[in-house]
């Protein structure tokens, strides 16, 4: 018999929305800063937020003392709103029935836990970068992701940023990138039904 294909699919961007322009732009309004300016200086401390080293919370007092003006709680709320499901999520229930579903993801899990209840009864697991410590495309989180999986014969995974594949491409996973238009769903039906 053989073994079921392994979807591992990123989360933001390919089933749950980027944070969205509008919450940059609120931050911009609060402070009177551009979402440009917002945006650059959020890239700075990206990766240490995404690795845990910030926390969540250190994230938001790092924000309100850069930028005077933000509220600290109003910005969550907002943030945390703002996320949502994209069209994409609603495939993981049919999915599930004939692959194994693991996600993989840079984000704060509290942030992203709330969007991701309604569909992580269809997943094997869940790995969020800023509760292991790394994130892509540090190829030890896909092998940590590797250790969750039912069998390594056939892999895809799902990403919408290309440099976030080639770790993926260098442990023998197939790779597809996600388009905004949802092209890549058929991509993975494809690949699901492949050899049945």
């Amino acid at each position: 018999m053989k073994s079921k294909p392994q979807l591992v699919l990123d989360i933001a961007g390919v089933l749950v929305n980027n944070i969205s322009f509008d919450f940059w732009k609120e931050l911009g309004r609060e402070s009177g800063v551009t979402f440009q300016a917002i945006k650059e200086k959020f890239d700075e401390i990206r990766r240490d937020l995404w690795t845990g080293i910030l926390s969540e919370d250190q994230f938001w007092i790092w924000l309100v003392d850069c930028f005077t003006g933000i509220n600290k709680e109003r910005s969550k709320d907002i943030l945390i709103k703002s996320l949502k499901l994209l069209p994409s999520a609603h495939y993981l229930e049919q999915w599930s029935q004939q692959a194994d579903i693991h996600l993989l993801s840079n984000h704060c899990k509290e942030w992203i836990e709330p969007v991701l209840t309604s569909i992580k009864e269809y997943t094997k697991s869940v790995t969020i970068s800023n509760q292991i410590g790394l994130c892509k495309p540090d190829i030890q989180i896909y092998e940590l992701v590797e250790l969750n999986l039912g069998s390594r014969e056939r892999v895809l995974y799902i990403d919408d940023q290309e440099k976030n594949l080639k770790s993926a491409i260098k442990l023998g996973w197939n790779t597809l990138l996600a388009d905004n238009q949802n092209k890549w769903v058929k991509d993975v039906e494809t690949f699901i039904r492949a050899d049945v």
